[in-house]
């Protein structure tokens, strides 16, 4: 069209980096983070930020480098996700429950520069880096997170002999960075240029590394802030009970600075800390697994603060737990929503405001609580694409389309093509379209269990097991076209595989019912999720037994 032209003036690349310098502008003295007995405020924290930059500048990362990180939520880890991008670097927060094996397969994948590693997981980043020298790996730089991180004078409690050498202090970076007046940010030439890395749980394989652009965290974090329904006015504090390495923290990372809200920092996850934390910095927001519904409902009596001072916004995604559970915790003065996404469409990407006495499904992405930057979602035929009917019970595999979807995996072309084959990104989820256009998901593609033509959702049937009050956790797997629960009794219970087995005859359709209940500890990776393939081969042991 005449007369148009795309410039510096109407064109800048999207990247979350702006979130912060806007914050440092508008609400430059307002508290940005509290950790213990430390505060800063967003002024402080964008000086830090563009500090440990100018530091990465100097120590040689260039554009596109990526820098690891190994910690809990801690200040340093959220300054992270601004600083390293600043430094036009690509940031890789890591699970912080990975083994050595585990975490030197990840940095050799990453051809990770550099990795930050707070001082409580030392040796188990020194035992992966001795695996990559055995195998004459280039090793990353290491940047210690002292206890004291905010203390110049404490000294850390790791002997610095016990530190490979070159090895740095994160106190030290920020000096300097210090030095170097001059330093301008590193911007994105290109929106879609890689900000993060986020691997998968791995809970159909191994994990994969799933690659974040500036614009679709960008674009993620404004849809972040309309999941908790915040008005743009509304300066949140926000409970960090959702790691920090898990989906970018659910991109609330940038979210927060976008609203020049506080961020309360937390290592340790209990009842008491999470009242205590309410009462003392009067707390708005918190989200995670569902396990942080169960802590609060479990509190004691001295660890519980009622009245809250205000009702507190939660947002969890996985399975729910009891609705026992869910009417405790809102009677105790909290607003619940549940997500459902993954690490590949950034985290929760539709979130659903839960009430009591209601069927749940998972959102109608027209009904206004969707993620507001989500173009498209469906259910479809696998084969030929076709939207499934909206009846209630055609099955179909749930697909997004959106400018919030990863890039693609990190150095795994094969699967990046498969995972967005037509177009649309494809989740492995089995779900079904009801009339009003909700959404609700039945299972993993690979987990259900088809019998006698009959579909067993394994959700439905493990929701069942934990509504029982001895049950503590639950997991089903199927074989033959039968289901087989696995059961966590909680402490001090007992039940036998009858008891159990006519609990879920009284709450299901007999052909959803288990034909047996085995009783332990349920088996899990490095992020908690429940290997179904450790149990499928238990069932066929136990079956083979049985023979």
């Amino acid at each position: 069209m005449k007369g148009v032209l795309r410039c510096s003036a109407n064109y800048i690349p999207l990247s979350p980096i702006s979130f912060l310098e806007r914050a440092a502008l508008l609400y430059g003295d307002k508290v940005s983070i509290i950790y213990q007995n430390i505060r800063f405020s967003w002024k402080e924290t964008h000086q830090r930020c563009l500090d440990f930059a100018s530091a990465l500048v100097q120590l040689g990362i260039s554009p596109l480098d990526v820098v690891a990180a190994f910690a809990p939520n801690v200040p340093a880890m959220y300054e992270l996700h601004f600083g390293v991008p600043m430094a036009g670097a690509v940031l890789s927060a890591l699970n912080t429950k990975l083994d050595p094996t585990m975490l030197a397969v990840k940095l050799e994948q990453l051809e990770a520069k550099i990795i930050l590693v707070h001082h409580q997981f030392v040796d188990v980043v020194l035992k992966a880096l001795d695996k990559l020298r055995k195998r004459k790996f280039k090793l990353p730089t290491l940047v210690l997170i002292p206890e004291e991180e905010f203390d110049y004078q404490t000294p850390t409690p790791i002997n610095a002999a016990d530190l490979p050498t070159g090895s740095l202090n994160y106190n030290q970076l920020l000096e300097m960075g210090k030095l170097d007046d001059q330093f301008e940010i590193i911007r994105p030439n290109n929106e879609c240029d890689p900000i993060t890395v986020n691997y998968t749980s791995g809970s159909t394989g191994d994990p994969k590394g799933a690659v974040y652009s500036h614009r679709a965290v960008y674009l993620n974090s404004l849809a972040a802030i309309f999941n908790f329904n915040m008005e743009m006015t509304q300066k949140p504090v926000f409970l960090w009970t959702v790691d920090m390495f898990r989906c970018s923290g659910w991109c609330y990372t940038w979210a927060i600075a976008a609203l020049g809200g506080t961020n309360v920092c937390l290592t340790t996850l209990s009842a008491k800390v999470i009242f205590e934390a309410i009462a003392l910095h009067k707390v708005t927001h918190l989200c995670g697994k569902p396990i942080i519904l169960n802590i609060i409902a479990d509190a004691s009596d001295t660890d519980q603060l009622i009245p809250l001072p205000s009702r507190v916004e939660i947002i969890v995604a996985g399975a729910l737990p009891a609705p026992k559970i869910l009417m405790t915790v809102m009677e105790m003065g909290f607003n619940i929503s549940h997500g459902y996404g993954m690490t590949e469409v950034l985290g929760p990407a539709i979130v659903t405001p839960w009430k009591p006495d209601e069927d749940h499904h998972l959102s109608n992405y027209s009904n206004g609580v969707h993620n507001v930057m989500l173009e498209g979602i469906d259910v479809k035929d696998s084969n030929t694409m076709e939207s499934v009917p909206f009846d209630g019970k055609t099955m179909g595999e749930i697909m997004f389309r959106s400018n919030t979807v990863m890039l693609g995996y990190l150095k795994n072309s094969e699967a990046t093509q498969e995972a967005f084959r037509d177009g649309w990104y494809r989740t492995g989820d089995l779900g079904i379209r009801h009339p009003d256009g909700h959404i609700q998901m039945k299972d993993r593609a690979k987990d259900i269990i088809l019998s006698k033509g009959e579909a067993i959702s394994t959700l439905e049937v493990e929701a069942v097991l934990l509504s029982n009050p001895k049950v503590m956790e639950a997991a089903v797997v199927g074989q033959n076209e039968v289901a087989f629960a696995f059961v966590k009794l909680k402490e001090g219970c007992f039940a036998s595989s009858k008891e159990i087995i006519k609990f879920c005859s009284e709450n299901l359709p007999a052909f959803m019912v288990p034909r047996d209940v085995i009783f332990g500890d349920l088996p899990a990776n490095s992020t908690g999720k429940v290997q179904k393939s450790v149990l499928r081969e238990r069932v066929n042991f136990i079956e083979s037994q049985d023979r």
